[in-house]
């Protein structure tokens, strides 16, 4: 079975989102990134590999923060898009459900690419803190890839690659 393409699931949502609220709605995506990344570090067999998922969910918590920080009324901004889009936890839950851990992780590694792209793009329209918050945001994604593709392939994955 082909793996889902979480740009082609995500854009329909995102597209529908005021570009400057897009930031706000992809922080929601993050904090259910970061639930999935604890699921699965419960289910880790190795310290090394549970402490890996754990430092990823720190980083998808750490980027939801940061941009969560950028707009003052974030929490209602965030509930507002949710009710706009009920069904994006559901989508997020079946992109994963059912699959082999090793296609979460390579779905989910893919995400972590596409995340930081988006960050990347953010940053081009933006100046100052925020430009240097999704800069980091993309940066803080692309460690989460690299200890994913790095389970995908039996490496070590040390705590935090790519800080």
């Amino acid at each position: 079975m082909a793996l889902p393409d979480i740009g082609a699931v995500i854009a329909p949502f995102l597209e529908r989102v005021p570009p400057e609220q897009q930031p706000l709605f992809v922080a929601l995506a993050e904090r259910m990134a970061a639930e999935r990344y604890r699921r699965w570090a419960a289910l880790a067999t190795d310290a090394e590999g549970r402490k890996a998922l754990l430092a990823c969910a720190d980083r998808e918590e750490e980027i939801a923060s940061a941009v969560e920080a950028l707009t003052p009324d974030a929490g209602a901004v965030q509930r507002a898009l949710l009710e706009t889009n009920p069904s994006l936890p559901e989508i997020n839950s079946n992109l994963f459900e059912g699959r082999p851990l090793a296609d979460q992780w390579m779905i989910q590694a893919r995400g972590e690419r596409l995340g930081a792209a988006t960050w990347r793009a953010f940053a081009g329209r933006d100046e100052g803190a925020q430009r240097e918050v999704f800069e980091r945001c993309a940066r803080l994604e692309e460690a989460s890839a690299e200890v994913l593709e790095a389970l995908l392939d039996g490496k070590p994955t040390g705590a935090a690659p790519g800080r």
